[in-house]
């Protein structure tokens, strides 16, 4: 039988309730009763002493909150009476001792990637398309339109089709009544998708709207994460289409690539439009010298490689009440398998470590890594402030309403996703992993630009964790979509990849489904499973302008 609650914590002052419970109901739990107050909604928690006004609220072991307003034993915890509170940290007050999980049974296995010749391994091999500015990206458009169907890349038709079916029923004189009354079936147009190459993946192109009008450093950060998704492991080589007069030049590029990996040497195609004849012959060779390139990119092959080249890179969004008690530390447990096994991976989205900063300043291996990640984190947070708007702010609507009424009980939950492991490095926004183990990359809480803020540093997969459900995914990095209960895995089966409702039924165990995780990235690193954002052509990508953002 389904527990109805949970405290997370021994130290919580604070029960979840893993069902919805009503007002005037008894609840027995570890030898305590507790008449409930109010109804309180599943994800949501009631409180498990009486609370004065002032009274701190701990959840997950730490400070979460302070009570605005006396809430009684049994009463629920809502933002009418909790406002966001968290611990304030320093520098490093103890020694970190951690005991790795039992990877046995992995120790000898492998998944089959692409091996590069810097010693990284990709789980995709993709052709990247690259702007240096966004006047380019109509161009991109163009190269996009002509290649990816005629290569075998091309997506389901069945939104063009009901288009079709809607104008077709326009010129037939029907009325709008008549049109918005028609059931249409949305079936896929079948064509040929087979692929021209058949180890190339796809051909990704990363449009944006930077690379001149802003400050010198946008374009300057811009390039950084460019060339982060030009070195990446799952890409094969790279087509660049510039200008000419904006900021970010081709040889400050160059001087990035060198700077991050002088072993690089994945061929690079570059056209420039204001040096050519016409848009016409721009275009035209673009397409006619990275088809050249795919036909030698294609001669690569899968082949064997060590755990230890994984990469994971551990996400949550969406989250609800659920996030931080079934996917994240079940997630949380396959990153100390991976760590385990010599891998690396990557915790990110600075303000949702709020609250949590000093469990991972005395997890870092030493007084440097720990004092890179208070120098970013106080300085992030003090630029939020400054324009009004701090980490207390992160929690959207969404959230909230399924139970994240603060950013630090929001935090706690998110940080379980990066495990147990110690802290071996921190990454400021777009540096690459130099290390095993687990980092710390400086990226915002924003889905889209911390998943880009990822792949920019290297992570080869990465898992995305959602209570609410999103459809994030990137251009060179498979995203694995994990849901925090069963009912959301169910209602949108069409983007979610796992199911961690088991963990709140009873079913499963937070090790169990770690192992379960495990198990899917390593078909996905191997190109057996294709996840559902890969396949749904979901391919965000917004750079993050080091502004203010949660």
């Amino acid at each position: 039988m389904q527990a109805k609650v949970l405290k997370v914590h021994p130290q919580d002052d604070v029960i979840v309730a893993l069902t919805d419970l009503k007002k005037g109901e008894t609840i027995i739990f570890e030898n305590e009763t507790y008449l409930l107050q109010d109804h309180v909604a599943a994800k949501h928690k009631f409180a498990a002493k009486d609370f004065a006004v002032g009274d701190l609220v701990t959840m997950y072991g730490v400070l979460v909150g302070k009570a605005m307003q006396p809430i009684p034993r049994g009463g629920l915890i809502s933002t009418a009476n909790l406002k966001h509170a968290a611990s304030e940290y320093s520098s490093r007050t103890k020694q970190y001792t951690w005991t790795p999980p039992d990877v046995s049974k992995w120790q000898n296995r492998t998944f089959n990637g692409y091996l590069r010749s810097d010693g990284k391994v990709g789980t995709a091999n993709y052709w990247l398309f690259v702007p240096t500015v966004f006047c380019e990206n109509r161009n991109l458009d163009i190269i996009k339109d002509a290649l990816t169907k005629e290569l075998g890349y091309g997506k389901s038709q069945k939104y063009q089709t009901q288009a079709r079916q809607l104008v077709e029923l326009y010129q037939q004189s029907k009325s709008a009544e008549v049109i918005a009354q028609t059931d249409f079936k949305l079936y896929t147009e079948q064509f040929e998708t087979k692929r021209v190459f058949e180890n190339i993946d796809g051909i990704k192109f990363l449009t944006h709207q930077g690379g001149c009008g802003g400050t010198r450093q946008d374009s300057e950060i811009l390039s950084k994460l460019l060339v982060g998704y030009m070195d990446h492991p799952n890409v094969a080589g790279v087509t660049i289409l510039s200008l000419g007069c904006q900021h970010l030049q081709f040889d400050q590029m160059q001087q990035h690539i060198r700077e991050r990996n002088p072993n690089f040497d994945k061929p690079v195609y570059f056209f420039e439009q204001q040096s050519s004849q016409s848009e016409e012959q721009l275009l035209g060779d673009a397409i006619k010298q990275t088809f050249v390139g795919l036909i030698e990119a294609n001669k690569q092959i899968r082949q064997p490689a060590p755990l230890s080249k994984l990469v994971l890179g551990v996400k949550c969004g969406g989250s609800d009440g659920f996030s931080g008690i079934s996917a994240n530390p079940a997630l949380g447990y396959a990153a100390d398998l991976v760590v385990a096994l010599g891998g690396s991976v990557l915790l990110a989205e600075f303000p949702e470590l709020n609250g949590v900063e000093q469990e991972l300043v005395d997890r870092s291996v030493d007084d440097e890594t720990a004092n890179k990640f208070i120098r970013l984190m106080k300085g992030y947070s003090a630029q939020a402030q400054a324009v009004g708007s701090g980490f207390d702010a992160n929690p959207s609507p969404g959230n909230i309403k399924d139970g994240l009424i603060t950013d630090a009980i929001k935090s706690a939950g998110a940080a379980k996703k990066g495990g147990t492991a110690p802290v071996v490095d921190v990454l400021d926004y777009t540096e690459p992993v130099r290390k095993p183990g687990l980092s710390l990359v400086c990226t915002p809480g924003n889905d889209v630009e911390a998943t880009t803020g990822k792949a920019g540093s290297g992570a080869n997969v990465i898992v995305f964790t959602t209570g609410l459900g999103t459809p994030t995914g990137n251009p060179v990095c498979p995203v694995v979509k994990i849901s925090t209960n069963t009912k959301l895995a169910q209602r949108m089966a069409d983007i979610i990849d796992l199911d961690t409702g088991d963990i709140i039924t009873g079913e499963a165990t937070i090790e169990s489904k770690g192992e379960e995780i495990l198990e899917f990235c390593l078909k996905v690193a191997s190109g057996e499973i294709i996840p559902k954002a890969v396949q749904l052509g979901q391919d965000d990508f917004i750079p993050w302008k080091r502004g203010v953002s949660l």
